[in-house]
């Protein structure tokens, strides 16, 4: 099974050379244009899995998408926003025409960590969106801006890049009308859901089969928050419009099946992983989300 690619992988793999950044373990940002035989007549789909950097994609008149477990097709023109923690592949690439790329890792987010806070790089949101024509068009703009400045000798380069990541951020978000959960919540309720899903997500990706999870209820959480259970499930319905146990149920799903998929793990073991004491346990939680079992899972 597929394991986490690696930024010094991708690099070799694909261009047969490693940016010195990468080798010093400094910050990294680069940007490319989609070209055959990555799109186009004839392209093969990307290997679903993780990868251990940030990556923005912007595709235009087709490709089926997979992404923590879900497929999404591509209508005219979509963007995609994933993270190392989010498994994801191109099911099908030959009817992309073209598109672009941007990827970045966690040390280039040192300076300023805004980024990956905006709703389209959070767990309560999608990471694929349809854009407008007017969006789609906007974005490719920005897009086709980095690759100038990344191309310069401009010494801030990198500070405009970022501006522009943060630009494309906006557009899909104006686009789409949806309001983000700021970084600097102004209630209550945002900053007390900004800090159950840091809780939640610090306990991922699960990397052995001897690690469990530590909080697994929205009891664990509200104990680990200092706040009364009924407090965080109220504020969790009022600001991701889902309750406090549906999220964690989806994070868990998401991580079974980046388990099941990409590891050899069997079945018990990844259901300790998961915080399940009996595997029969895991077994009825899997099927009742995903009308299959694990096993079929894995097979399918």
């Amino acid at each position: 099974m597929r394991k986490l690619e690696s930024i010094h992988e991708f690099y070799e793999n694909r261009y047969k050379w490693i940016p010195n950044e990468i080798r010093n373990g400094l910050g990294h940002f680069n940007v490319f244009p989609l070209e055959y035989p990555a799109i186009g007549e004839g392209a093969q789909p990307l290997e679903y899995g993780r990868r251990e950097w940030y990556n923005i994609v912007l595709v235009f008149h087709g490709g089926i998408l997979q992404c923590a477990g879900q497929e999404y097709a591509v209508k005219k023109h979509a963007v995609v926003f994933t993270d190392p923690f989010t498994p994801f592949g191109w099911k099908e690439r030959n009817k992309i025409t073209r598109g672009y790329f941007c990827i970045f890792n966690d040390p280039f987010l040192n300076k300023d960590r805004r980024i990956v806070n905006y709703a389209p790089f959070l767990k309560t949101t999608s990471p694929f969106y349809e854009l407008t024509q007017e969006g789609a068009e906007a974005v490719e703009k920005h897009f086709l801006r980095m690759i100038r400045e990344v191309k310069s000798e401009y010494l801030y380069k990198y500070d405009i890049a970022r501006l522009l990541v943060e630009e494309i951020l906006h557009v899909t978000m104006k686009s789409l009308n949806f309001e983000q959960i700021s970084p600097k919540a102004q209630t209550a309720s945002e900053r007390i859901v900004i800090h159950f899903l840091e809780l939640l997500e610090r306990q991922f990706p699960i990397e052995s089969p001897t690690q469990s999870l530590s909080f697994a209820t929205a009891s664990d959480f509200a104990q680990q928050l200092n706040i009364h259970v009924n407090h965080l499930n109220k504020s969790v319905k009022q600001v991701t419009e889902k309750n406090t146990t549906q999220i964690i149920k989806e994070r868990l799903i998401q991580e079974a099946k980046t388990l099941i998929k990409l590891t050899d793990w069997n079945i018990s073991e990844i259901a300790f992983s998961l915080g399940f004491k009996e595997t029969t346990h895991f077994n009825n939680f899997f099927k009742r989300i995903t009308n299959q079992t694990a096993t079929q899972f894995r097979n399918d």
